[in-house]
């Protein structure tokens, strides 16, 4: 009972042919295929909208840091 040998995948691979046919495989395929682009457009615009908020954080906090910056100078030269 050790691993599977060429010829099983062979037969493995006879059957489902008989059994799906190959149009019905290549439109499993395509489908699939569909499915894992959707996939990772969907990921990479999730990141490109993380970044869209750090960035809003982060010049929100640099702002901040100016608005307080020129109080202080004003508390000090008065």
């Amino acid at each position: 009972m050790g691993s599977l040998s060429i010829w099983h995948w062979l037969i493995v691979l006879v059957i489902v042919l008989a059994v799906f046919g190959t149009k019905k495989l290549r439109n499993i395929g395509s489908d699939l295929g569909g499915a894992v682009k959707s996939f990772k457009e969907a990921v990479r615009e999730g990141d490109s909208e993380k970044d869209h908020e750090q960035d809003k954080l982060t010049n929100s906090n640099t702002q901040s840091s100016h608005v307080i910056d020129a109080e202080i100078k004003n508390k000090t030269s008065s």
